[in-house]
């Protein structure tokens, strides 16, 4: 299951506007989507404790792997693909409700009623440096990017590919890539937290990347590897970027990989000097063939 990723050269995307594309194919995993990358690392903590408990669903593949029990906290009106792999996967699935303090309690009382370990999905040590193992297999294949687009939500890929790149190619800037009502690039320039201190699930078509608030421990990572300028992109564009990737890259993307495609497309070259060749990360996990955001455009919550 993770024997490496297949890396995609968008070629028909990346001429269109002079650049190179170098996509990550993290959809082609068997649970379609880098969770399972951070899951693993995180699970082989969990491990320790002999069961565990997640908030995504990579880490249900995992536990089936190593043979680790395994919860999985979803709120109410997530994907129900994604419900249905967890499932599939031999985990128990709980549901809470649509905001990040009901995951978080929900996540508290199934550890002390069971005694599983909790692993964040993105705020979790571990699941950082099991995420910047994305950024080591794409600058092995390409050592001379310019940069890397990262869709971001809780913050633990951005964190992890940043500190990876980083350290392998200090020349590469990693950009986070958001949707409306993050304010990510805010933070990032004050090196402050500055959301509520109730943050809430935003609004948008990306299921994937609805936290609006980074981590505690992901943010001064991100801080000190990434770069401050972020992008934003709307439902719109999003939805955009998923049909470009259908289209010329005949590959089925979720709402939060069309984000990264279209800032790859249409907004970096804001960026000077200019990002020539562009990693971009794809992922799928989250796709509804039955609700693709371009025939019903509204979000289920």
């Amino acid at each position: 299951m993770l024997e490496g990723q297949q890396r995609l050269e968008g070629q028909q995307l990346g001429r269109l506007e002079g650049q190179q594309l170098e996509v990550e194919g993290q959809q082609l995993q068997e649970v379609g989507g880098a969770a399972a990358v951070g899951g693993w690392r995180g699970s082989s903590c969990g491990r320790l404790e002999g069961q565990q408990l997640q908030e995504v669903g990579g880490a249900a593949a995992v536990g089936e792997c190593v043979g680790l029990p395994c919860t999985v906290v979803v709120p109410k009106g997530a994907p129900k693909v994604k419900c249905d792999a967890i499932l599939s996967y031999g985990a128990e699935l709980v549901l809470c409700d649509p905001t990040p303090a009901s995951r978080k309690d929900t996540c508290a009382r199934v550890a002390e009623e069971t005694g599983k370990t909790i692993i964040h999905s993105s705020d979790n040590y571990n699941v950082i440096a099991g995420q910047g193992t994305i950024a080591m297999e794409l600058l092995d294949e390409v050592p001379d990017l310019d940069a890397i687009l990262i869709p971001t939500s809780g913050g633990g890929m951005l964190a992890g590919v940043s500190l990876a790149a980083r350290s392998m190619q200090p020349k590469c800037q990693v950009y986070a890539v958001e949707p409306v009502g993050k304010n990510l690039q805010r933070c990032l320039e004050a090196k402050q937290m500055l959301w509520p201190d109730s943050p809430s699930f935003l609004n948008t078509v990306a299921d994937s990347i609805r936290l609006q608030a980074i981590g505690h421990l992901a943010f001064p990572i991100i801080c000190d590897n990434a770069n401050s300028r972020v992008f934003t992109v709307t439902d719109d564009q999003m939805i955009e970027g998923m049909k470009l990737s259908f289209e010329r890259l005949k590959q089925v993307v979720e709402a939060a990989s069309g984000a990264g495609v279209y800032a790859a497309l249409n907004l970096i070259n804001d960026v000077q000097p200019m990002a020539r060749k562009v990693g971009v990360i794809l992922c799928g996990g989250n796709v509804d063939l039955e609700n693709l955001p371009w025939i019903a455009a509204t979000t289920s919550y």
